[in-house]
């Protein structure tokens, strides 16, 4: 098979994973939010379950017209989605569903995604900037202090991982939780991460995700009932789409590192190498809608914090806990 031949196929691959997922989380939030609020929820499209509502919400965002504000940066303004989700997708690249099923398995694979995904700041910067509105504007400012603070505690959460696994590559790190912990009889145990010594850095991980996504209860960068819409204030038709395609698609790849990181991947105590290979798929994306759940979860049961608040546990509580996390873990690799 040529290079080109593999190449397309990677891409659709990638591209496929992270829309249907995303449309599947999209229903999902549409059906636990109403189950929570006790409303129906989406009913008609596509039958009883209402399971095609998330298509007909693309399509009808795409029939409507694409407008520019008078005063905007052209270039910029439409650049921006693209950015945003450009910064999503490039963390699929290097997900591993299982030991042989990933696009591209990076030795700095835990470094690039973390990079990789910082790019969505820069995407909110760029159409808060260049919308040439006011509220556009302010959720642009207010996401770029946001992002910037809890990118640290998420960066310092998987240092620690690091640290304990003693490599960067993802697939590295999860083969990583498949050594043996503890042995019952002749049955040798392997537990993942967050079951040996990292639940504070998954907890720390979790939160800052939840933070980095602008979700409630941090999602003061959108804050309908103060900003209008924040940041995507001023788009329409495709491109705001885009927006909403990169909020649930970078829920899912949030949900994967975490899977990955803490979770023991496409890992499961007891499965030997051959039903890995098989099941490994099943497992891993299991465990991610399985964190995707609590994610909407929390959106429906938790008030927005006020912005003092969310710089207050960024700054004070997450990044202190991620240090102490760093410090003990490396001490227990060098001691043990």
């Amino acid at each position: 098979m040529s290079f080109a031949v593999l190449l397309t196929i990677k891409v659709l691959a990638v591209l496929g994973l992270m829309i249907g997922g995303a449309l599947v989380v999209i229903f999902a939030e549409l059906k636990i939010g109403a189950h929570m609020q006790n409303r129906m929820g989406p009913y008609f499209a596509g039958g009883r379950f209402g399971w095609a509502q998330p298509l007909a919400d693309g399509l009808k965002f795409m029939q409507k017209e694409d407008l520019v504000p008078d005063g905007a940066d052209e270039r910029v303004y439409k650049l921006a989605p693209y950015v945003v989700l450009m910064g999503t997708v490039g963390v699929f690249v290097v997900l591993p569903l299982s030991p042989r099923f990933v696009a591209r398995d990076l030795d700095l694979g835990a470094f690039y995604a973390l990079a990789i995904s910082s790019l969505t700041t820069l995407g909110v910067l760029m159409a808060g900037w260049s919308s040439n509105n006011k509220y556009s504007l302010i959720g642009g400012l207010r996401a770029a202090a946001q992002l910037i603070a809890y990118e640290l505690p998420l960066v310092l959460a998987v240092v620690a991982v690091a640290i304990q696994a003693g490599t960067l590559s993802i697939s590295g790190i999860i083969e990583a939780q498949a050594v043996p912990v503890f042995t019952i009889g002749e049955l040798n145990v392997a537990l993942p991460y967050i079951l040996t010594g990292q639940i504070i850095g998954f907890a720390i991980f979790f939160i800052a995700s939840i933070a980095e996504l602008s979700r409630i209860p941090f999602d003061m960068p959108i804050a309908e009932s103060e900003l209008t819409m924040g940041f995507v204030t001023e788009y329409s038709s495709i491109r705001f789409t885009m927006f909403f395609l990169a909020e649930y698609a970078g829920m899912l790849s949030m949900s994967a590192l975490a899977t990955a990181f803490y979770l023991g991947g496409y890992q499961l105590p007891g499965l030997s190498s051959t039903a890995i290979e098989v099941l490994g798929p099943v497992i891993f994306i299991s465990k991610v809608f399985l964190l995707s759940f609590v994610f909407i979860w929390l959106r429906w049961t938790l008030p927005r914090f006020r912005e003092d608040q969310l710089q207050s546990l960024a700054w004070r509580w997450l990044i202190p806990a991620a240090l102490l996390n760093i410090a003990i873990t490396a001490t227990f690799k060098v001691v043990f």
